[in-house]
């Protein structure tokens, strides 16, 4: 028994890279590709439901360490204001979680829809570029976690003796997320030195050169957005970004070496200069001296070889 095979056309990634797909075929890729992000999503959201507590439990750990933290029959206490704020913050924090979870999953859904748009040195850079960002991200939240248990330690002290300090759930991790937010984003700002680096705008030794307005704005915005007035989580955070934008220019310098940008055959001779010969030219010697009175056109008589002189044992 025969069988037909169906030879398989060209997927949509490929019809939408060659230009052949019209404008209703790509609103249904879009179409397709948000509603499997979505899926993605709410299958992270339900499993995100499943981790709140532990996650909450997690965040509250900065405070509960502390020796100000109330505590009652041996477990951390907060408040709630409302009947319906603990349950609302469990949803909210089982959708941060379903998007952290899902996050391979709709991150390729939206690459595949705007990859096939981009050159094969754009898709380059974006493989790296994603690479690092994630790490990055990673980091500052991991410092922002530390930060916040200096600041609320250092909160916690000055206030008076005779107060009872009970912190409200919802706000308590509004304060957490926001801080784990904004030092994320912050770690991000070297993928920005690179991109102006490898796009071409901006040289490493160019970068290099404004290390001194670099740090002062990582100073400012670390005394902006950490959450306490003393010292250490401010220089913390700017030590670290001003760490990572000297390894940024450093990646920069081997990108330049690389390109071999610096180093043109032309750089700094102008138009109507005359490049410089690096080579030493041989010496030209005078020629043989031509007899005026030879007649024109007749050709030199050729010289006749010489005779092979012949030895006994050429003989046969």
């Amino acid at each position: 028994m025969a069988f037909a095979l169906r030879k398989r056309g060209p997927s949509s990634f490929e019809r939408a890279a060659d230009g052949s797909m019209t404008l209703i075929e790509h609103v249904r890729e879009l179409r397709n590709r948000l509603f499997r992000a979505s899926v993605a999503i709410l299958i992270g959201f339900g499993l995100g439901i499943w981790l709140a507590k532990p996650v909450l439990h997690l965040l509250q750990q900065p405070y509960c360490d502390l020796p100000q933290a109330r505590i009652v029959n041996g477990k951390c206490e907060f408040v709630q204001l409302g009947p319906a704020d603990l349950f609302l913050l469990n949803l909210k924090v089982a959708l941060w979680v379903g998007l952290i979870v899902a996050a391979p999953v709709w991150l390729y859904q939206l690459w595949a829809f705007i990859a096939p748009g981009l050159h094969r040195h754009e898709r380059r850079y974006a493989y790296f570029f994603t690479a690092l960002a994630a790490p990055l991200f990673a980091a500052g939240a991991v410092l922002a976690y530390f930060v916040t248990a200096k600041g609320l330690e250092f909160l916690l002290s000055i206030s008076d003796s005779e107060i009872s300090t009970t912190l409200e759930i919802t706000k308590y991790i509004s304060f957490v997320t926001n801080l784990i937010l904004l030092f994320g984003v912050a770690f991000e700002f070297p993928l920005i030195v690179l991109m102006l680096n490898f796009v071409g705008i901006a040289s490493a030794k160019r970068l290099l050169s404004w290390w001194r307005v670099a740090i002062f704005v990582f100073f400012a915005f670390s005394a902006v957005v950490t959450p306490t007035p003393d010292p250490f989580g401010m220089t913390a955070l700017a030590i670290c970004l001003s760490a990572l934008y000297f390894g940024a220019v450093g990646i920069a310098f081997l990108n330049d070496r690389r390109r071999g940008r610096g180093k043109e055959i032309y750089a700094g001779i102008d138009d109507d200069e005359v490049s410089p010969l690096e080579y030493d030219a041989d010496p030209v010697v005078a020629g043989q001296r031509v007899d005026a009175t030879a007649p024109i056109g007749v050709p030199e008589p050729i010289a006749k070889p010489a005779p092979i002189e012949r030895r006994y044992d050429d003989m046969t």
